[in-house]
């Protein structure tokens, strides 16, 4: 039998319908031979499930962030799995509009009376019943997370490693974080985030996130403050939460692609508020609060910023005094 012989049978194997008269090139009209019916190498012919013959093999999906290559769960049943390409596309986040109505309470029991669209928590102290009751009244729920420093009436404060706690913040019990180690503290961070997740909550807001200005302990910088904020960034959105930037004004230029919406303390007090109104005019809502100032004195100018502004006690409460 002639190579184009074989050709011509494993061709008509393919289509499966049988074939036409044998062609001969010199004009025989004689009928093709029988095709075999054992002994047919089937794993060569090209079906649509696979690659073309001398096709490479497809690769294997990338990551789809750049935070995936270094997120490393102290415990790895709590890591993220990694999409399959069957899998469909997430749902876009969550990105709160100018103006929604917000409260921050990060005591404890959560008054869930408040009438506002947007509530930020304390992500260790709110469990998911309350994420629950918050979601049927058809509230969004923010996970309040320190990022910035480690806090030692928290579950898991004996996992950063004492030469990465720096200075105390001001806070009874807290320490700044070197943020340059991120091998260390990402993979607290998303076992963190992990838990605002699975409490069923709709973002993070990340504080501490302007360490670099402060006096910490370490020689931070600003890069550093970018690396580990776009780190943080990339941690809540691999989990389909939104993340709030937290205060850090300087640096809004750069990172307001990173943060779907922003977190303010004082800055009418100080005079920055025109700092904050990139997230205003990217459509993204600018979550405000004075603590000293009387709404008189600030709610006329952050109202016409189209911030959503509060006047807040230093301690967080319940109590509330919208614009």
């Amino acid at each position: 039998m002639t190579i184009k012989s074989v050709i011509w049978i494993v061709a008509c194997a393919a289509l499966l319908t049988g074939c036409p008269a044998w062609p001969d090139p010199i004009g025989d009209t004689t009928s093709a031979p029988a095709i075999p019916t054992t002994d047919m190498p089937t794993t060569d012919i090209p079906t649509a499930a696979s690659p073309t013959a001398g096709s490479p093999a497809p690769a294997s999906p990338a990551p789809t962030s750049p935070a995936a290559d270094i997120l490393t769960t102290a415990d790895p049943a709590l890591a993220s799995p990694a999409p399959s390409a069957a899998s469909p596309m997430p749902l876009a986040r969550w990105v709160p509009a100018p103006g929604t109505s917000w409260q921050w309470q990060l005591t404890s029991p959560v008054d869930t009376s408040v009438d506002a669209q947007v509530y930020d928590i304390d992500g260790f102290e709110a469990t998911p019943d309350v994420v629950r009751e918050l979601h049927a009244q058809g509230r969004k729920v923010i996970c309040y997370i320190n990022a910035g420093a480690a806090e030692d009436f928290r579950p898991d404060y004996n996992v950063f490693p004492p030469q990465i706690l720096g200075k105390s913040d001001g806070w009874d019990g807290e320490k700044w974080l070197d943020i340059r180690r991120l091998d260390v503290l990402l993979p607290i961070m998303a076992t963190r985030f992990d838990m605002c997740q699975r409490k069923g909550f709709d973002a993070v807001e990340a504080d501490l996130a302007d360490g670099y200005a402060n006096d910490t302990g370490f020689p931070l910088t600003a890069q550093d403050q970018l690396s580990y904020n776009r780190a943080l960034a990339g941690l809540a959105h691999e989990r389909g939460m939104s993340i709030g930037l937290k205060n850090d004004l300087d640096q809004i230029p750069a990172l307001l692609n990173d943060f779907d919406f922003a977190v303010n303390e004082q800055c009418a007090q100080y005079h920055e508020c025109g700092k904050l109104t990139p997230f205003i005019q990217a459509g993204k809502a600018v979550f405000h609060v004075e603590y000293e100032l009387e709404t008189t004195q600030f709610c006329p100018e952050t109202t016409a910023l189209g911030f959503s502004s509060l006047r807040k006690n230093t301690s967080l409460d319940a109590a509330r005094w919208p614009c």
